[in-house]
């Protein structure tokens, strides 16, 4: 495995410009990996792996310094994820879940591995048939789309302040549109695909001076690039 640089976010013994975050009493933070030509998977889904070892350890380190982790349903259906710390020291952040339909994978490792606990947000018209299995929080919903803010809110309300917004692409787009995320770590592979599932799927703007331009720090993640955006100052 590649040896991880010594100076880069959330190198919990390491200090450095980004690190200052780990000391802010709330964050709402969004990762990416995807291509040189912004792709996250092939048209089949095919995804793993973009990123380096170093960039894979990176996410694990971001997972050991928040308290929450959010997904969206869609993810957890098809990729199965753990969403826990296994490439460093540290504790398993909760796992919450966006489904606002209750179309969650019952048989998902997630609901049966007991590392941390498993929260859905789902809308109020819906008796979620994960109740007794995991954490189930009902938040109003329009058209079955709960507000990012709305989610926000009720993480902090149950003591999340440090928070991890993982995917998929809709779901972490969803909270870029919304101007929740203080913070996107976006991992960029020297790797050209040539097509296939974009990473961020943004609200289209009319004017090139409507964009964000976030600050931006660069870290060597092994082969992968990481940028440091803070959106705060976009």
């Amino acid at each position: 495995m590649t040896t991880l640089p010594e100076n880069i976010p959330f190198t919990i013994s390491t200090s450095d410009p980004a690190g200052s975050i780990l000391a802010s009493d709330r964050i709402v933070i969004g990762q990416l990996g995807q291509t040189l030509d912004g792709c996250i998977a092939t048209p089949t889904g095919d995804s793993k792996y973009i990123n380096s070892d170093c960039g894979l350890r990176h996410l694990h380190q971001i997972r050991s310094a928040v308290e929450a982790v959010i997904i969206g349903v869609g993810s957890v259906n098809a990729d199965n994820p753990k969403l826990n710390v296994r490439l460093c020291d540290g504790l398993n952040p909760a796992r919450v879940i966006i489904d606002p339909r209750g179309r969650v994978d019952l048989t998902a490792s997630l609901f049966k591995d007991g590392l941390s606990d498993v929260i859905i947000m789902t809308s109020c018209q819906v008796d979620h048939p994960a109740t007794g299995m995991a954490e189930i929080i009902h938040l109003p919903a329009q058209d079955y789309h709960i507000e990012p803010s709305v989610i926000i809110a009720a993480l902090h309300d149950r003591g999340f302040y440090k928070i991890l917004v993982e995917g998929g692409n809709q779901t972490l787009s969803n909270f870029m549109d919304a101007g929740v995320l203080d913070r996107l770590h976006l991992i960029v592979a020297p790797v050209i695909m040539g097509g296939g599932l974009s990473g961020l799927n943004l609200s289209p703007i009319d004017k090139l001076d409507e964009a964000l331009r976030p600050e931006v720090t660069l870290y060597p993640l092994g082969r992968d690039i990481l940028f440091d955006c803070n959106l705060a100052k976009a």
